[in-house]
């Protein structure tokens, strides 16, 4: 997909302020530091869209990103609607990935496997959920176990990346369900949604450039490797 020229220059401060941001986000979550959390949580997309744009990602790496923000900020409220709404925006963040995949040809057993854990999943937490989402969360499990499957087309780090996604969305879920919650619940959530995003950026610059054949001029992973 259409990259952009990049701003190489920008790669290393952007990576690092997106790090730096993502540990005091995890930090002040462990904590119980409401204003870190405030303060932190609208900023990791949006640094990491710009790290993305600096490396010259494509068009709908950062559409994804994007949207990956806007879900954040709207899921910041305690209230159905705004939880509606963001979840309608990482939908969309999950068809721009899964757009941004193709139609590459992948393991069937992978997608059975993916398959599984979702019907057991969506059985398991049927009963638990609220009837206004049971058919709004279960389209998005489709949507989201989709992508995490698909992200393999990238290779190993977009495949992490897929799965960890699904798994942070999996402990949201059972929030709402009213399951017991993990001990550091919220901590676990975004641990795993951080380095899920953060590895499916990877792993689509990464196969851009290699696309690319690395031309003259494009950014390499340097003296940084996560």
């Amino acid at each position: 997909m259409t990259a952009g020229a990049g701003a190489p220059r920008l790669v290393r401060p952007l990576l690092v302020a997106f790090l730096s941001v993502s540990l005091v986000h995890l930090a002040g979550l462990l904590a119980g530091v409401d204003a870190a959390h405030v303060a932190t949580k609208p900023l990791l997309m949006l640094l990491l869209t710009g790290y993305a744009a600096a490396r010259g990602g494509p068009r709908l790496l950062t559409a994804a990103l994007l949207c990956g923000w806007a879900g954040d900020v709207l899921l910041m409220p305690d209230a159905e609607p705004a939880f509606l709404a963001g979840m309608a925006f990482f939908a969309a963040g999950h068809v721009c990935y899964l757009l941004l995949f193709g139609r590459a040809p992948l393991r069937p057993v992978t997608g059975l496997v993916y398959a599984a854990v979702l019907v057991g999943f969506v059985v398991l937490l049927w009963p638990g959920l609220p009837s206004g989402l049971r058919i709004p969360l279960t389209g998005y499990s489709l949507l989201l176990t989709a992508m995490a499957w698909r992200s393999g087309v990238l290779g190993r780090y977009a495949a992490l990346g897929g799965a960890l996604f699904l798994l942070s969305d999996a402990l949201i879920a059972t929030g709402i369900a009213d399951w017991p919650p993990l001990p550091a619940h919220d901590f676990w959530i975004m641990l795993t949604y951080i380095a899920a995003q953060y590895l499916l950026t990877r792993g689509a610059l990464d196969a851009a450039r290699d696309s690319a054949g690395a031309a003259p001029g494009a950014y390499r992973e340097g003296g940084i490797r996560i």
